[in-house]
């Protein structure tokens, strides 16, 4: 393919790029970031051959070498990384700006990144940088760099929810990090995957520009490295691109992370994009403002999609909570766990269960209850510290289980809410008349009579009318925060595995 000849320079807020013939020269601006220090000319010496070093693990071909810059009196004053020219048609923002049909090649990047990341270098000083405790230590380290930015170029509301929202969720999932780190999932990775800087060429991908200037910021969890591709395309308006690119690397990485993970690494990856544009507007870029504004938007987007959620879904029988339930999960990704499955896991007696008993008998005595809701919280707290949303598909009319369900939410740093099924008389005993017999539940009209006598007030749940059409978008607001909508929710590979793992 040709390669265009046409001379060009560029700058970012920490390079100037020289574009001359068939090669490029990079040379790093003497300043100081606070997140990098290039103000010497050893600082940028060594960065230099540092990142010809690095880069070379992914594009070979393509980093050529350190040149130095000579002043009139023929010494060295200063240094350039040395590029061979890549198409700037071939490059991937372009591609997915002109919706080029690129879905097998973005499977082959995903493919040649998961052969990078499996090589990758690991090791107890790698999992440190890349554990819980380090990426709360970099998220507050970019709330600090953008402290004066608040209430100028970086809305206060917004930087505040962004902040509330990071804190929420890495409070409650120690586990989930923990396991990273012992699953391998934590290496010496790229740091800065960016469409501009990736090149899909006849014979394979070409990735540039890895993060060179501070090693552990690159040491993180292989997923916070793919998100950062996956959020750009989507800021570049390619979303399904994403998704493709995304399913690509967990189908062929085996990685069964939650999809609430991968939200909250592309929120990490959006705010630390709205940060550079902060700074670009310092350095009197005007059109900067536009690129935080997006940037800080899609922080919030993917935070509030991946906060990790506790639902209860009660009701007397045949009110539809089961079916709600069900219907939430899906469009959730969620987990239901269900006391009538739970009840008869318990007791041995299948799924299908044998004859129907009476009220408050066999497995229906206030003991046998109070087993199966301690289980069901178990088995939720389990899911929740793993970063997985959990809908609880069960009567829920006793008071004191629903303040046991309150405590676990509030200790795993989960987002509570509370719906109660409801329909008219009429509707409840057609639908008990329709119940096939042997089913999951073994409530009759007599035993939902007396729940329903028995049930105490549950002021805190919003009802949800399951007589008319639209209860799983009534309940889907209930659910949505008030300062905005849910992000996309990512789906496909990961989500089956976790229903995989769990049973479900």
């Amino acid at each position: 393919m040709d390669v265009p000849f046409a001379a060009q320079m560029l700058q970012t807020h920490a390079a100037v790029l020289f574009f001359l013939g068939d090669r490029v020269y990079k040379l790093k601006k003497p300043v100081d970031l606070g997140f990098l220090d290039f103000r010497t000319r050893a600082a940028r010496f060594r960065v230099c051959h540092r990142e010809v070093q690095l880069n070379r693990r992914l594009a070979p071909d393509v980093y050529l070498g350190v040149a130095d810059v000579l002043g009139p009196d023929r010494e060295s004053c200063d240094h350039l990384v040395v590029m061979r020219r890549m198409p700037a048609e071939r490059r991937l923002s372009t591609l997915a700006g002109q919706s080029a049909p690129i879905a097998g090649q973005l499977r082959q990047l995903a493919r040649m990144l998961t052969v990078f990341h499996c090589g990758a270098q690991r090791g107890p000083a790698i999992d440190l940088d890349g554990s819980r405790t380090a990426l709360i230590d970099r998220w507050d380290a970019t709330f600090d760099q953008v402290r004066r930015f608040r209430g100028g170029v970086l809305d206060t509301t917004d930087a505040d929810e962004v902040q509330r929202l990071t804190h929420e969720f890495l409070a409650g999932r120690e586990t989930l990090f923990a396991e990273r780190v012992a699953r391998g999932r934590i290496v010496d990775g790229h740091g800065d995957l960016i469409a501009d800087d990736i090149f899909l060429l006849d014979d394979g991908p070409r990735v540039l520009d890895c993060l060179e200037f501070d090693d552990r910021l690159r040491h993180l969890d292989v997923l916070d490295d793919v998100a950062f591709l996956t959020m750009d395309l989507e800021k570049l308006g390619a979303a399904d691109l994403a998704q493709i690119f995304l399913a690509a690397y967990l189908e062929f990485s085996g990685d069964v992370a939650p999809a609430a993970l991968v939200h909250h690494y592309t929120a990490y990856r959006a705010f630390v994009r709205a940060k550079v544009g902060c700074l670009r507007h310092e350095q009197a870029d005007p059109a900067a403002a536009a690129d935080v504004a997006a940037y800080t938007g899609l922080t919030l987007r993917h935070l509030r999609s991946g906060a990790v959620r506790l639902v209860l879904v009660g009701g007397s029988p045949a009110t539809g909570k089961t079916t709600l339930a069900g219907h939430l999960a899906d469009r959730l990704g969620a987990t239901v766990l269900s006391t009538d499955r739970i009840r008869k896991e318990l007791a041995g007696t299948g799924l299908a269960g044998g004859a129907p008993v009476p009220y408050r008998t066999g497995i229906y005595t206030e003991q046998w209850t109070e087993h199966t809701y301690a289980e069901m919280l178990w088995r939720a707290r389990h899911l929740l510290e793993h970063g997985e949303s959990v809908l609880l598909d069960a009567s829920w009319t006793s008071e004191q289980r629903r303040v046991c369900a309150r405590r676990l939410a509030a200790c795993t740093h989960s987002e509570l809410t509370e719906l109660r099924c409801a329909a008219e008389p009429a509707t409840i005993a057609a639908r008990l008349a329709r119940r096939p017999a042997g089913g999951l539940s073994d409530a009759d009209a007599g035993i939902a009579a007396a729940m329903i006598r028995e049930a105490a007030d549950w002021p805190q749940a919003t009802v949800i009318d399951t007589d008319t059409p639209g209860g799983t978008d009534r309940a889907l607001a209930a659910l949505s925060p008030a300062s905005g909508p849910f992000g996309p929710a990512w789906s496909g590979p990961a989500a089956q595995v976790t229903k995989q793992r769990y049973g479900e």
